[in-house]
């Protein structure tokens, strides 16, 4: 791998066949945003994609939970064209474009994170960092051109930027960005969760995350053998699941989340859900076999020394280093997983498990244990059981309550502390005023988002007449958390 340096900004690049590749990436993704800024970066990438022409080369751009990327391949100055032109439309975005963007940005509907592996992040992280991954936000037409600006200003510049290229740099490539400070992300709100726990959700199916070093070998080994022991069972000896996916998530200071998940087929989703607890008790319990890592280190060695994996690889590199983290080429990594023993495998298995955090689709009931008994409980957003005494109350209307056992149980109060709602089956959700993420207004009614992923909707189906509610809300929030709910939605 050669490193160079093209106006300030670091270029990694090494041979390999075909058209030349280019990837200008930059070190932000959706979990630097907020919930109420969400979808921001993708938009600065729309936007600065608009600016240009019609190109007859292959050219995209893109956004996931940590990196934006600009990339293109073909001969080398339709590469320095390209590259250029994006340098000059981040130097100078067309802000007038951002409604016509937005509308474009709702059309495709972009995920960063398949609906289990979303969840998962949800549960781990709350409504912040990776954990933004579950969440759709305001809607591009309700970002303002203040958070756009802010965004390019702190992470659209030569301090967050890493070219690599699969070839050297051609003559003529200049890359045109301001100069700026790489972002600063010691001040990132903490996992919300470090242990274990279970909950439904609208999913397709079931998913585990496990915590860990992303880098730890036999943790990554225990991981590939157990979903090919799912594809094994779910998929091909039972014919349950389609996909057996998972994804590697970084949370910073080189830890995160090994996720594995499925789908199920319709009906099936308890079977499947019992199946991925079942074989991850397995592996812990028993361990792996040495055939099962052989397996895994060679389709590790076809993937990571495959010379159409060279931009892959370079990426990856580009990625460590603008995080200030280590890394590790493929050699090294093959190396260290030559030295996992199945021992190793399980142990590192076992430990992640009492980590783990599973999602099963709704209506699936689920009673998982960890080997040694330890029951896994079911997630609660909070843990009161209580309404507060104090704090101004509201009920849904009395013709509700005399028709609807339900209705004479719902509640919601509004104290100095925050707001508050129970719910038909007693449950009580909490977010405190100084742990809100967002607000956001619907007509009348209010939704209140807490980091912790508990919500308070305030609306007039649940209270009636809910104007003093409303106004309470009104009054605690700030208003840079509260935004208008899109208008390029249904009000669904």
């Amino acid at each position: 791998m050669n490193h160079e340096v093209i106006d300030g900004i670091p270029v990694l690049w090494a041979p390999a066949p075909g058209p030349l590749e280019a990837e200008l990436i930059f070190g932000c993704g959706a979990r630097d945003e907020t919930l109420r800024t969400l979808g921001v970066v993708h938009l600065v990438e729309h936007l600065a994609m608009s600016t240009l022409p019609r190109l007859h080369h292959d050219h995209n751009a893109s956004v996931d939970l940590e990196l934006t990327r600009f990339t293109c391949s073909g001969q080398p100055e339709q590469v320095v064209d390209y590259l250029g032109r994006v340098c000059a439309a981040l130097s100078e975005l067309p802000l007038d474009r951002i409604d016509r963007e937005a509308g474009v940005l709702e059309a495709e509907d972009g995920r960063v994170a398949v609906p289990q592996t979303s969840e998962l992040l949800s549960h781990r992280y709350g409504v912040q960092g990776l954990g933004l991954a579950a969440y759709r936000g305001p809607g591009a037409d309700r970002i303002t051109v203040e958070a756009v600006q802010d965004t390019l200003f702190r992470y659209f510049h030569a301090g967050n930027a890493v070219l690599v290229l699969t070839g050297p740099p051609p003559a003529g490539l200049r890359l045109p960005l301001p100069a700026g400070a790489r972002p600063d992300r010691a001040g990132a709100r903490p996992a919300l969760l470090s242990g274990r726990s279970w909950r439904q959700e609208d999913v397709p199916g079931p998913g585990i995350a496990l915590h860990g070093a992303l880098a730890d070998a036999a943790l990554m080994a225990a991981v590939a053998v157990f979903a090919q022991r799912l594809r094994d069972s779910a998929r091909h000896a039972l014919g349950l699941t389609y996909d057996v996916g998972g994804s590697l998530d970084n949370a910073g200071a080189a830890t995160g989340e090994h996720t594995v998940y499925l789908d199920a087929r319709e009906g099936q989703e308890q079977t499947v859900s019992e199946l991925l607890w079942h074989e991850a008790l397995r592996l812990a319990r028993d361990g792996v076999t040495e055939a099962e890592l052989a397996e895994e280190r060679e389709g590790m060695r076809e993937v990571w020394t495959d010379p159409r994996n060279t931009i892959a690889e370079l990426g990856h590199a580009a990625a460590r280093s603008l995080f200030g983290e280590t890394y590790r080429d493929a050699p090294a990594r093959l190396d260290a997983l030559a030295a996992v023993t199945p021992d190793r495998a399980r142990r590192a298995f076992a430990d992640a498990l009492r980590t783990a955090l599973l999602v099963v689709p709704c209506g699936v009931e689920v009673s998982p244990v960890l080997p040694d008994g330890t029951p896994v409980p079911r997630h609660r957003c909070t843990h009161h059981t209580e309404l507060p005494a104090d704090g101004e109350v509201f009920k849904p209307p009395l013709a509700d309550r005399l028709r609807y056992s339900a209705a004479r149980k719902t509640r919601f109060v509004v104290n100095h502390a925050g707001v508050w709602a129970r719910e038909p089956d007693g449950e009580i959700h909490h977010v405190p005023f100084d742990d809100i993420a967002a607000v956001e207004v619907r007509g009348p009614a209010r939704i209140v988002y807490g980091h912790s992923t508990c919500f308070v909707p305030v609306v007039p189906d649940l209270i009636g007449d809910i104007g003093a509610a409303a106004r309470a809300v009104d009054a605690a929030v700030p208003a840079h958390l509260v935004y208008h709910a899109s208008a390029l939605r249904s009000a669904d």
